[in-house]
């Protein structure tokens, strides 16, 4: 039989990120809310203290941290006639579980997206001609502009206490920034972090090429800071455990040191862990929401009644919950109709890496997640399309986030996968060696698409997530463009060997190596009901009383990472939601 609970406010699925926002706007606007996340709950003491969370195999082979996939994942096919099957070992993405989310083992970086980025149809129609776009790429404008998310960007900074420099200050461009970005309203919250030695060549290397270097913003922490929230935040020390790992310093900025701490005590506010949400509840018009179902941490079945629902999880299951409940149309890839599934992307990740002699030291097992150096360059409108060969931008970027002997030691050119030369190779690579990255964009296509699978179920017995996804040849001409770049300025430091890994024509998406956890699309935000699922404030167009911040919303992606664009659209969400929908119950915006 299945309990009932009071109804409240509000419920929250998921506790990450997105969830924590939510819960602190709306328990601030005196709401009773109520955050339903699967996993156990974690914070920085006990779950990530020393030396523990030190620990390369529990993090980063038993992947203590991410979700599991026996119960839960997603199933993956790169064509709409091939047969998806299921993700089994973490590869490609790594959805985190437990309270924090992915928000607890990300690496830090924490970019704005540039102007240009929220309209990326409308700006290449305008430089290109409306010809340009292919046919099949569904690429859409958001129905935000970077002036209105500014605010929020800012805010969020401030929470997280990005470590960076300005670059366009108040309009007026300010020297050591990046010089192409959106202006903002104040400084950084604190200076950037120091670089370390493949971080300063970077400088170096871009600078003979004519390029425009600059900090990472990382949410890494420079220096001593205490939050908008009074959180408290120490200086990182450069352990090297940030990807794949909670901070045991309070350096690294997570839901859990940065909301959690005054979450916890409030009196709005309540958390339920081991609570797996299975469906949201609609109205028999499916017009409204009346709540979740979900089990609890015995495994039995429980209602939470709310007025209203906020999909907070990672995107991909904001997706998948919206489908398995009914909210909105599913999308059909060939009549390219329905909303709920569509406009999926990814991210565009390669690496160069750099082996000198003995001469230069790079101390691999030191490390910042999000620090390090970066150019612009080569992004949003610095790429010219008609040279370069394809939409979109990207970075470059000169990062350490820290390695390991059970990470992996990237060797040289040449050198075996096994015996005494192996060894040999890789004495020499750890410490005299690093990398660089490119990261670019991903274009959205009309067979790039998320829909219920009709083969494989999970452990409650839901149809599983199908993931339909390949590259295109816009993102391998991207790839292989951006490695060349990257490839041309590394050969200005004289290393003895580079290694690129451009994708190659013909190449396919391989779910089996680990690119980003960067999924983004499926439940988009737009001006247009009949190809978005979401209007402008996050709300869906076909249930009022629901709202899906994160990734999912993205109709593309661009060329960074996208937690501050994540972060900035749930404050803009919130917003809304206290400002207008609470006082006027409905559609904020008229389909």
């Amino acid at each position: 039989m299945t309990i009932v609970k009071n109804k409240v406010d509000a419920v929250i699925v998921g506790m990450g990120w997105t969830g924590a926002i939510m819960a602190k706007e709306l328990t601030d606007a005196g709401l009773n809310v109520v955050c339903l996340e699967r996993g156990p709950d974690r914070d920085t003491q006990p779950d990530f203290a020393y030396p523990r969370v030190v620990d390369e195999l529990e993090g980063s082979v038993h992947r203590k941290y991410l979700q599991s996939l026996n119960k839960e994942t997603v199933t993956i096919r790169h064509g709409v006639n091939d047969t998806a099957v299921p993700y089994r070992q973490m590869g490609s993405f790594k959805p985190g579980t437990g309270v924090g989310g992915a928000g607890s083992h990300w690496s830090g970086c924490h970019f704005r997206a540039l102007p240009e980025d929220f309209k990326v149809r409308s700006n290449v129609e305008q430089r290109y001609g409306k010809k340009f776009i292919p046919k099949d790429m569904t690429i859409q404008d958001f129905p935000v502009s970077y002036e209105d998310l500014e605010p929020h960007f800012d805010h969020f900074e401030y929470v997280c206490g990005t470590s960076g420099k300005a670059g366009v200050l108040n309009g007026k461009i300010i020297e050591g920034g990046n010089p192409f970005e959106g202006s903002r309203s104040r400084e950084f919250a604190l200076p950037p972090n120091p670089n370390y030695l493949g971080g300063e060549l970077f400088y170096k290397a871009a600078r003979e090429m004519g390029y425009n270097p600059y900090p990472i913003p990382a949410s890494n922490a420079s220096g001593p800071y205490v939050n908008p929230y009074g959180c408290q935040m120490g200086p990182c020390n450069f352990c090297g455990f940030c990807s794949d790992y909670g901070c045991l310093n309070y350096s690294k900025a997570s839901p859990n040191a940065c909301i959690m701490p005054v979450l916890r005590g409030r009196k709005g506010f309540e958390l339920r862990t081991l609570a797996q949400v299975l469906k949201v509840n609609l109205t028999d018009d499916k017009k409204k929401a009346t709540g979740v179902t979900y089990l609890d941490a015995q495994g039995r079945e429980t209602e939470q009644p709310a007025d209203i629902v906020l999909l907070c999880a990672f995107s991909l299951f904001n997706v998948h919950l919206m489908l398995l409940s009914g909210i909105g149309v599913p999308y059909d890839p060939v009549s390219n109709t329905g909303t709920i599934g569509r406009n999926y992307s990814y991210q565009n990740l390669n690496r160069v890496s750099l082996f000198f002699d003995d001469t230069v030291h790079a101390n691999q097992f030191m490390g910042i997640g999000g620090g390090g150096t970066t150019i612009d360059d080569l992004n949003g409108n610095r790429n010219d399309s008609t040279k370069s060969g394809f939409i979109g931008g990207g970075i470059v970027w000169a990062r350490q986030p820290g390695g390991g002997p059970v990470r992996g030691i990237a060797t040289a050119p040449g050198v075996p996968n096994w015996g005494s030369a192996w060894k040999k190779g890789v004495k020499e690579a750890f410490r005299h060696s690093f990398y660089y990255e490119v990261q670019g964009s991903c274009m959205a296509y009309q067979d790039a698409y998320l829909s219920l699978d009709p083969t494989y179920k999970d452990g409650f017995g839901r149809p599983l997530l199908r993931m339909t996804f390949d590259w295109h040849d816009n993102e391998i001409k991207a790839s292989q463009y951006l490695v060349e770049k990257a490839s041309d300025m590394c050969k200005v430091l004289g290393p003895k060997a580079i290694k690129g890994d451009a994708k190659k024509d013909g190449d396919h998406y391989n779910v089996t190596q680990y690119q980003s956890t960067h999924t983004c699309g499926g439940a988009i935000m737009g001006s247009d009901p009949k190809t978005s699922a979401l209007n402008r404030y996050l709300q869906s167009w076909d249930v009022s009383n629901v709202f899906a911040p994160g990734a999912n919303a993205f109709p593309q992606n661009n060329g960074y990472n996208p937690t501050g664009m994540v972060g900035a659209l749930t404050y803009w969400c919130a917003k809304a939601v206290r400002e207008l929908y609470l006082k006027n119950p409905g559609p904020l915006v008229q389909a």
